[in-house]
């Protein structure tokens, strides 16, 4: 089983590429390398690559899925292997979230940009067995061009939050019951300047935003004031702040990360305080580093060997021709961190 696996991992590094990495690393800041990377996406020459989510196969880990956006093109849904299982051509679809409310399935929820001044979340239905996206519907994500999505799941409702490029943020609740998919909004807020990454904590629905020049926003749930939780300062985060994704431990704790643009790095925050905790960066070995990263994820669990401990998800901006994204060993960053 482990050397099919690595096999397939190999395979995929062999068709996306292997680059090297120039970046000298800041004191404090540990380095880890890439198990295995997706083939990569189809827009070729254009910052088109951009957030993952994952799904996790709990009766078969091997299995798992992730689904990643071509935001110049659509989805893809990529095996662990690395390779493209299926693709969603829908246009300009930014970014993308994933939850399993129950009945309905593993619900996949991207943010439709193709029209800029009336933003949609695409809705879908993973097909686990067949790695295909079926669509549910569409409903509005708010007046402007579409940007970062993330979900949480209460119960059998599903909250979206729709970030806008204008750093408007809206919560609506989707309901998935009736035949069409329809939804209606809870709240709006809004950031001063661009805002896009976001996720919420799966346990209470506490939201944390990536406004890209300032820092990381959290919000309550209900609560349209938020708080400046981690400053961009230069050193522990630095412009831009884009991807966040969080790993919950317990009640209140776990680790939230967000990509650190600027110097191609990422950081680490131990909850619920936001204590930073470290930094790491993806580098080359077996496969390529990470440069200039959007979106990530993370998710706790096994997914088959190398991967015990969870997986690490991570859009790479620069990938020869076409980007793509690496995945990591969840364990190795937090002992690479621990160091």
């Amino acid at each position: 089983m482990r050397t099919t696996w690595i096999a397939g991992l190999l395979a995929a590094g062999a068709l996306a590429g292997c680059q090297t990495s120039t970046i000298v690393a800041r004191p404090g800041t540990a380095s880890v390398m890439a198990l295995g990377e997706t083939t990569p996406v189809g827009s070729a020459s254009a910052d088109a690559a951009d957030d993952p989510a994952i799904w996790r196969n709990p009766r078969n880990p091997a299995a798992s899925l992730i689904v990643a956006t071509d935001k110049k093109a659509g989805l893809h849904v990529y095996g662990l292997d690395g390779r493209s299982r299926s693709f969603e051509a829908a246009g300009r679809l930014n970014n993308v979230d994933l939850v399993d409310p129950g009945a309905r399935g593993v619900i996949v929820v991207a943010s439709d940009r193709n029209d800029p001044v009336a933003a949609l979340l695409r809705v879908y239905r993973l097909d686990t067995t067949k790695a295909t996206l079926v669509l549910l519907g569409a409903v509005p994500g708010g007046a402007g061009e579409a940007y970062g999505v993330c979900l949480w799941r209460k119960g059998a409702a599903l909250h979206a939050f729709s970030v806008l490029k204008d750093a408007t943020i809206q919560e609506s609740r989707i309901d998935l019951a009736a035949t069409s998919v329809t939804s209606s909004v809870i709240r709006r807020f809004k950031l001063a300047t661009q805002a896009e990454g976001c996720v919420a904590d799966p346990r209470d629905g506490t939201l944390y935003v990536g406004e890209e020049d300032v820092g990381i926003w959290r919000f309550a749930p209900g609560a349209k004031a938020g708080e400046l939780v981690a400053r961009a300062d230069g050193s522990h985060l630095v412009a831009d702040v884009e991807g966040l994704a969080l790993a919950p431990q317990g009640k209140r704790g776990g680790f939230l990360v967000a990509s650190s643009q600027g110097d191609n790095a990422y950081a680490l925050y131990r909850l619920p305080d936001m204590t930073p905790v470290g930094r790491f960066r993806i580098v080359a070995g077996r496969f390529g580093a990470t440069e200039e990263t959007d979106g990530i994820a993370v998710a706790t669990g096994n997914f088959g060997p190398g991967l015990g401990g969870g997986m690490f998800v991570a859009q790479d901006g620069v990938n020869g021709t076409a980007q793509n994204f690496k995945l990591v060993s969840w364990a190795a960053i937090q002992e690479a961190v621990r160091r």
